[in-house]
């Protein structure tokens, strides 16, 4: 493609490209946070139960961590993974890695110890911070991994001496959260700051260190994502990735931004889970070059408590995927919050139904603003003008400094107008797959375009339109599940000769999992493959549907037909 048609699409404001290099703060996402940090020192930075930090306090508590990431021995490119919900440590621990120049891992909570064993071993983890609640997963896979250092956090830590007792003991107590566990040598999140700050590592003493020399080029994330193989894999961020990505949401919220009152600080709402790179970005980074607040929300699935939480605040972005805008929006208490006060609603991670974005904009008055993005591409590649009102089930134009084209299974771009498979070059695509140069290879063009494996369509507009998937992933409420993980996990339970799983749509405009199973014997139950799937698969991964069948249909070459598997008649015997 030798011309960028879908500029003469960008709102009035938007340019064409952005270049994270012109400044030294924003060349590398550590420099873009500490720049923030100093800027809006006196601000508030994030919320949670009403708790809240400041810039200052952010800075100074993640310098701290940070320093006592260093006095284990942890040196710069090492990798820490974090275990977390959407809590105050979050953002503090996230700082303090990316700032020592260390590689976060972000890691799903609700990980089985299968999936967790897998994530630390393949990074090469040394240390993880990681809550309470799921320290009896971590003590099950421990010693299959390289783990040496752990920092466990409990919900009430950064919530003041009265209130963090009382939380704590609510949660493990009343409500049971934390499991029984042994880890001997773990160190507790607070105890770990006091640790450093006796060491004499306080960020307002003379003597305090320099922090390490950090470069746009070195790793800073390793965000997992699956493959068509099943293995899940770590796609490399480097720090300037992750700054540019913020940059493009910056420069294309623009025509939203400039319609906040004078004076008044931007409230983002992380709803979303930050393990996930769209909230890291979305939400919790692109808040802080903003100097906004950030409100994080620990149990999404409990919506009185957010609604309750939200109340009273004048809410100005608020990324979510399909499902939490449709069952927000149909909540008895909606009104309780001031949604006319949005300024834009980015959503992703699955594709927004056309009733439920009407019935948002209808709520709120700020239609939502789709777009696309993978792991791969940190996340944002692709989305609709924030200047946009009508629903049109495109995923949008190209950002700032990024290219998109259309390629056949040849590799050549097709005709205008005609499907191909999405392919995009920009200055937020990963520098490749952690580990895994052959699967890189198969991934990336000569000429530096991420192949996405998602079939879409081009108009003459330069708009995208989403097909379909060309890999066989399945999209369950914006989370994506790979058929071949779970084939090969249930491959091991005894009494299964043969197996398939397959997307099926649900009501909700996603996907739910579909599992059909050739048993090698009649002592094979339902009840039998839920109960294996329960303790080894993360709740989204879990089969909705099982059946049996005598046969899986398969091409002459053996393999499986799963088209014919998406619908009725049912293959039971």
């Amino acid at each position: 493609m030798t011309e960028r048609i879908w500029l003469s699409a960008y709102p009035a404001g938007v340019p064409a490209d952005i270049d994270p290099d012109q400044d030294a703060a924003t060349a590398s996402i550590a420099a873009m946070l500490t720049d923030s940090f100093v800027q809006h020192a006196d601000r508030t930075a994030c919320s949670m139960m009403g708790i809240t930090l400041t810039y200052r306090q952010v800075d100074d508590l993640s310098q701290t961590l940070g320093r006592y990431l260093q006095g284990l021995g942890l040196q710069p490119g090492d990798r820490v993974a974090v275990m977390l919900p959407n809590v105050l440590q979050f953002p503090v621990a996230v700082a303090a890695i990316l700032r020592m120049g260390l590689v976060l891992v972000t890691i799903n909570p609700l990980y089985t110890p299968r999936e967790l064993a897998h994530q630390l071993t393949d990074s090469g983890a040394r240390a993880i911070v990681i809550l309470e609640n799921f320290a009896a997963c971590l003590q099950s896979c421990l010693a299959t991994t390289p783990v040496q250092h752990i920092v466990l956090c409990a919900m009430g830590d950064l919530l003041g001496p009265i209130r963090g007792r009382v939380v704590n003991a609510i949660v493990r107590h009343l409500k049971k959260r934390v499991p029984p566990y042994r880890l001997p040598g773990a160190v507790r999140f607070n105890s770990a700051l006091r640790q450093a700050k006796a060491a004499g590592v306080l960020p307002t003493l003379p003597t305090l260190p320099p922090l390490p020399t950090i470069k746009p080029d070195d790793l800073a994330v390793l965000q997992y994502t699956g493959g068509t193989t099943g293995v899940a894999k770590g796609a490399m961020l480097w720090q300037r990735h992750l700054a540019a990505n913020v940059l493009q949401a910056q420069a294309w919220l623009q025509p939203a931004l400039v319609k906040l009152p004078h004076g008044e600080q931007i409230t983002v709402v992380c709803a979303l889970p930050l393990y996930h790179v769209f909230a890291i970005t979305v939400a919790m980074l692109l808040s802080i070059r903003l100097g906004g607040l950030l409100v994080l929300i620990p149990d999404p699935r409990n919506l009185t408590a957010m609604l309750s939480d939200l109340a009273g605040r004048r809410v100005h972005i608020f990324p979510a995927v399909n499902t939490l805008f449709d069952k927000l929006a149909c909540h008895p208490e909606f009104d309780q919050v001031s949604w006319r006060s949005l300024l834009v609603s980015p959503g992703g991670g699955a594709p927004v139904q056309r009733a439920v974005a009407e019935l948002w904009r209808a709520r709120t008055g700020c239609a939502i603003c789709e777009g696309y993005g993978l792991s791969e591409t940190s996340p944002l590649a692709i989305v609709n003008p924030v200047t946009a009102t009508d629903y049109t089930g495109l995923i949008g134009l190209p950002l700032p400094g990024t290219w998109g084209k259309l390629l056949d299974d040849s590799g050549h771009e097709v005709a205008q107008g005609q499907p191909g498979e999405i392919a995009i070059r920009g200055p937020q695509v990963m520098a490749g797959y952690w580990q895994h140069p052959d699967e890189t290879a198969q991934v990336m063009t000569p000429d530096g375009y991420f192949k996405t494996g998602d079939m879409g369509m081009m108009d003459e507009r330069g708009y995208f339109k989403m097909l379909d998937r060309k890999k066989d992933m399945i999209l369950v409420n914006g989370f994506n599940v790979y058929p071949a993980e779970i084939e090969q996990l249930l491959m091991q339970l005894d009494g299964v000769q043969d197996c398939v799983c397959i997307g099926l749509s649900d009501t909700k405009g996603g996907e739910s999992v579909k599992l059909v199973i050739v048993p090698s014997h009649p002592r094979l139950t339902e009840a039998c493959v839920r109960a294996f799937c329960q303790q080894n698969l993360v709740y989204y991964k879990q089969p909705r549907v099982i059946e049996f069948a005598a046969s899986l249909p398969k091409t002459p070459l053996g393999k499986v037909t799963r088209h014919t598997l998406r619908s009725p008649p049912s293959l039971s015997p």
